[in-house]
């Protein structure tokens, strides 16, 4: 199991650059889990897609469908401690601690072609080359 961020789901569902590595994530490792908030930052990310007519109001409502299913009901809950703690000694967002918190808490990856969080976390977050390299 890997803890996924929204910008891989959005990989994984909106064909990409980085498509290809989202979907060699999945078939490394199909139980994908993530922080409650995952919703509201996948909207975002498909909200933006919409704006700029690279998706209809109907597919971006079919892509966060589909991402209910990769998710499968496993989100979960960060604890609020260890967010502001991640975040008070990093560069990082609140938002973005919550998908580290997790994955440190449940001692499993997390999956991310995030620059900044792969830096300021190298024992936690990981590429999805590296992780597949596994």
């Amino acid at each position: 199991m890997i803890v996924a961020d929204a910008n891989l789901l959005a990989y994984l569902l909106m064909p990409g650059e980085h498509t290809e590595a989202a979907e060699a994530v999945l078939l490394h490792d199909s139980l994908w889990t993530a922080p409650r908030l995952w919703r509201s930052e996948l909207r975002s990310v498909v909200h933006q897609y919409v704006r700029r007519g690279k998706l209809t109001l109907p597919r971006a409502v079919a892509v966060l469908a589909d991402a209910e299913l990769v998710i499968g009901g496993r989100d979960a809950e960060a604890d609020s401690g260890a967010v502001l703690e991640l975040a008070s000694r990093s560069q990082c967002s609140t938002y973005d601690c919550e998908y580290v918190a997790l994955a440190e808490e449940l001692g499993i990856p997390l999956v991310t072609l995030d620059r900044e969080i792969l830096r300021a976390f190298p024992a936690t977050a990981v590429s999805p080359a590296s992780f597949v390299k596994r």
